[in-house]
């Protein structure tokens, strides 16, 4: 089983070469960076069929984009931002005059899906999206939710994208799921090369046993700190991903005199619990999270010390301050008009997921499931999206590189602020 993708996607202008597919015949270009970045997201390609579209203000018909995330919950952070870049996305795409299939254009609509963070809830919601003739999706967030439709999504033949499941399992069996965000395995081997390049010998280890994603993280964090010689003196371990008392974990890794403690959990626990507590318990030194720590600074309790804050990063897919390419500026720049904020990663990988989505249908000329899957399966091509330049590998995963993000307490506002420090890679 073979799912390796490189295709070349750009936010107003996609060139990419073209292998048969779906009936579409094509011959191969290279890919080129748009002039301008303030019109919608548009594509062209040099396809002789497919390059004779429909006429100026029609569509030949819809294509319906299933996502699945928690849209409400404690997790609903997560859900709504994939849902703006998602919706961002299709709206920029819709006002280009759409997907150009086979040469005709079709418009994209949305069918959108509250899991509430709960497994079940979300294979219900990929039942009913099943249900509803469904079968290119974007969804879930989590990987918990995420491996709960996995296993259907292959059996029924539907395609899923999910934005921000990093679970190294996800895909490496399932032809027709793919993901716009890195693995954990990837995720851990960063952050243990983080600690280190900087130094951090002595490292201790919070985490969720129970949980894939904090587990997952948890062993791939373990397994580098041993090829690299950075030694784990402590480690503990909570039951629950909701758990609110972290007092002992903390004493134990201050206690074994730990300078930096890895902590893969959410940012629902680490604002109000986790952070504070840590610092209580006399730990001083760095915590460094993953993805999930994203958004920590919306749950910080009214009346805390802001300045237990500091010395706290995490590993992240994507940063505005270090995205720089024209893809990357036009969605940043358009996406603070639409939303009146700047976004996170999950809005990012949430609209990265629509492009890569469209690329898929224009290669092949056809919105069909399996034509999908096929296209997204060649390996002939490059994507350039939001988050950066990419190429999936043979599961299913993009190959890219991450950024190590920080908070930190500003005096002059007085508030815990967010920022970029670093671009991280692994030769």
């Amino acid at each position: 089983m073979k799912k390796k993708v490189m295709s070349a996607l750009l936010a107003t202008t996609l060139v990419a070469g073209l292998t048969a597919c779906g009936g579409a015949k094509s011959t191969d270009t290279a890919a080129s960076q748009p002039e301008a970045v303030d019109t919608p997201v548009a594509a062209e390609t040099t396809d002789a069929e497919s390059t004779e579209a429909a006429p100026s203000g029609e569509t030949a018909g819809t294509i319906t984009l299933g996502v699945i995330g928690p849209m409400t919950g404690s997790l609903a952070v997560y859900g709504t931002h994939i849902e703006n870049g998602v919706e961002l996305a299709v709206e920029q795409i819709n006002a280009a005059g759409g997907v150009n299939v086979g040469g005709q254009m079709y418009e994209i609509a949305l069918n959108s899906k509250d899991d509430q963070g709960d497994s079940t809830e979300c294979l219900n919601a990929m039942n009913a999206l099943i249900s509803d003739g469904v079968s290119l999706v974007v969804g879930s967030a989590t990987s918990g939710c995420t491996s709960a439709i996995t296993s259907v999504a292959n059996s029924e033949g539907v395609v899923l994208i999910t934005p921000s499941g990093t679970s190294d399992s996800l895909t490496t069996q399932m032809d027709y799921v793919f993901r716009t965000c890195f693995k954990d395995s990837f995720q851990g081997e960063l952050a243990a090369k983080y600690a280190a390049d900087n130094g951090y010998t002595k490292v201790g280890i919070v985490y969720c046993s129970a949980d894939t994603y904090s587990a997952g993280l948890r062993d791939a964090f373990t397994a580098s700190c041993g090829e690299l010689g950075v030694e784990i003196v402590a480690e503990e371990s909570v039951a629950t991903m909701t758990e609110v008392d972290y007092t002992n974990q903390f004493n134990k890794m201050a206690s074994a005199g730990a300078q930096l403690v890895f902590t893969p959990f959410y940012y629902d626990v680490m604002g109000p619990y986790l952070v504070p507590q840590a610092r209580q318990a006399g730990f001083d030194g760095i915590l460094l999270g993953c993805d999930g720590v994203d958004n920590t600074e919306t749950t910080i309790p009214d009346g805390a010390d802001l300045t237990v804050y500091n010395d706290f990063m995490f590993v992240n897919h994507y940063a505005t301050e270090l995205a720089t390419s024209e893809v990357s500026s036009y969605f940043v720049e358009t996406y603070t008009e639409k939303y009146g904020e700047a976004p996170n990663n999950f809005d990012a990988l949430g609209y990265d997921s629509v492009l890569v989505y469209k690329a898929a249908i224009e290669k092949c000329g056809s919105f069909e499931a399996a034509d999908v899957q096929a296209a997204l399966a060649d390996t002939s091509v490059v994507y350039e999206v939001a988050s950066g330049t990419f190429s999936f590998d043979e599961t299913g995963t993009p190959i890219k590189s991450g950024v190590l993000m920080g908070y930190s307490y500003d005096e002059a506002s007085n508030s815990v602020v967010k920022t970029a420090v670093q671009t991280l890679a692994v030769e």
